[in-house]
């Protein structure tokens, strides 16, 4: 081939490259995010929309916890603010716990090689009446540091935090509860995801520190319905270590916009 014929024909390959469209990324196989039952996906709310959250559980002997959680973007996505109320009924009773102020910040959010990553840092108030049982005073804090990545069908999911609080009377000083959890997530549709789900907490106690695990299988889907979402789950926590214990828990959740121009 001449060098006139060499020059045509590569002319031609690199204007036919250049020419072809870039390939799309692919669909995201998850239509559900940030609801996963007992720990903390790395995944902040979108700009106008804000999220409600209800959890619940019912324990072998009868007893009701929960706890509702109202989520908020802060100008977008990358800055949220939330309240966590949890409560919980027994034997006729029932009381509010203590109310949790949070704020986290989005470093990453998934995109390239990094896993999402939003830590917080939550204001505990001591709203529960039956704090002072436990020898519990005033204000407490809560950190956390939630990872998150997705593979193909699978959402991966880490936590690892602590829980300060104060202990009563003088001479008190602050008692930690470190935290772990972890949970893999697969998408059988993206509006029906399997879930499994694991966390672990070691307790204050007169002995040291009490462990206490639960793992919950589970499954959870949803509608889009325009802007809003509306999402069910269900699982199966079992808890073992210095409390044995198993139950059902229930999930809701419920996002919409808050602005028009999101």
């Amino acid at each position: 081939m001449s060098a006139t014929g060499l020059s045509l024909l590569m002319w031609a390959a690199l204007t036919a490259a250049q020419a072809a469209p870039t390939p799309a990324e692919p669909p995201s196989r998850f239509g559900i995010e940030d609801n996963s039952f007992l720990i903390e996906e790395a995944i902040n709310q979108e700009r106008g929309i804000f999220q409600n959250i209800l959890v619940f559980t019912r324990t072998r002997d009868g007893a009701w916890n929960g706890s509702f959680t109202q989520e908020w973007p802060v100008g977008g996505q990358r800055h949220q603010l939330s309240a966590t109320v949890p409560f919980s009924r027994m034997n006729g009773d029932g009381g509010v716990g203590d109310v949790l102020i949070n704020y986290r910040l989005q470093v990453w959010d998934g995109s390239g090689a990094r896993p999402a990553f939003s830590p917080r840092l939550s204001l505990v108030l001591p709203s529960s009446v039956d704090r002072r049982d436990f020898g519990l005073s005033g204000v407490g804090w809560q950190a956390n540091l939630p990872f998150s990545k997705r593979a193909g069908r699978m959402y991966w999911h880490g936590n690892a935090g602590t829980t300060w609080l104060r202990e009563s009377g003088a001479g008190s000083h602050w008692q930690s509860t470190p935290f772990v959890a972890g949970s893999a997530i697969v998408a059988v549709q993206p509006m029906l995801n399997l879930m499994l789900e694991a966390y672990q907490e070691w307790r204050p106690s007169r002995s040291g520190r009490d462990r206490v695990t639960t793992v919950a299988p589970g499954v959870r889907g949803g509608w889009n319905m325009g802007d809003t979402q509306f999402i069910l789950g269900i699982a199966a926590p079992i808890t073992r270590g210095a409390i044995r214990d198993h139950g059902v828990l229930g999930y809701i959740s419920y996002e919409l916009p808050f602005s028009k121009n999101r």
